[in-house]
């Protein structure tokens, strides 16, 4: 697995997801109103809003915050967001990309470069780094949604382009331009996905050392509390043994 799922499963597993649960949903709401607000305020019309209430409810987000953050686009009154990308480079050279909706550029810019500044990093040009991943579509389905076999029958007939099966569940990539059709294909095969997703995915991984991975852990986390920051991937791997470190 590459760095950021890793760190993703440390996190949960000490505790820190319910610490993070109020900005969590805070940025689920941000990315409903903006997909509500670039399209119909109808999933069934809006794919990227379809997309988006979906993964809203994986994370158990109340109804009542999804129905609002539509109508706070509806109503006209939500702040323009846009769509930016950073990239840039961490402790030891691990590539970053930093995805964030921001209603003032200027300030997100100056957050996140000052984060990579603490964390011994730098803030790249855009293209920088994107070069060593892949753009492409991330469909996560629960460990009994089926065994890796039947997983990978059905991905196979639903045109995605792998899977990855393990004790967590089951990660299946497609193409960027195919996440809608082979999300719905696999829906009518296997059920609701856990979340649907456009992801940067590492192309390489870099192995990191204990120490290394606790700074990179700490920059990710420092960049996850921005209130701008959507999202955030990196190319470092963690082996086993400094896995069951961290998760100590």
């Amino acid at each position: 697995m590459a760095g950021h799922s890793q760190f993703k499963n440390i996190m949960h597993r000490k505790g820190r997801q319910d610490a993070v649960r109020s900005k969590m949903f805070s940025k689920l709401a941000r990315e409903i109103t903006v997909a509500a607000k670039m399209g119909a305020p109808d999933p069934d019309m809006n794919p990227r809003l379809r997309l988006a209430i979906q993964n809203a409810k994986a994370q158990s987000m109340p109804k009542d915050n999804i129905e609002r953050a539509i109508k706070k686009a509806a109503g006209g009154d939500a702040e323009n967001y846009d769509e930016v990308r950073y990239e840039g480079y961490g402790p030891g050279g691990v590539a970053v990309i930093v995805e964030a909706l921001s209603d003032n550029r200027n300030r997100t810019a100056s957050n996140v470069r000052s984060i990579f500044t603490k964390a011994g990093g730098a803030l790249g040009e855009t293209g920088s780094v994107a070069f060593s991943f892949d753009h492409v579509g991330e469909i996560v389905y629960k460990s009994e949604a089926g065994d890796a076999d039947a997983m990978m029958e059905a991905a196979i007939e639903a045109g995605a382009e792998d899977v990855v099966s393990d004790e967590d569940g089951h990660t299946i990539y497609c193409a960027f331009e195919d996440i809608n059709e082979v999300s719905s294909a696999l829906q009518e095969t296997l059920g609701e996905a856990d979340s649907v997703k456009a992801i940067w995915k590492p192309q390489n991984t870099i192995p990191v050392d204990e120490e290394r991975a606790t700074s990179l852990m700490r920059l990710i986390e420092n960049l996850e509390d921005d209130d701008d920051v959507q999202n955030v991937y990196s190319n470092f791997e963690v082996d086993d043994e400094v896995m069951a470190k961290l998760s100590a």
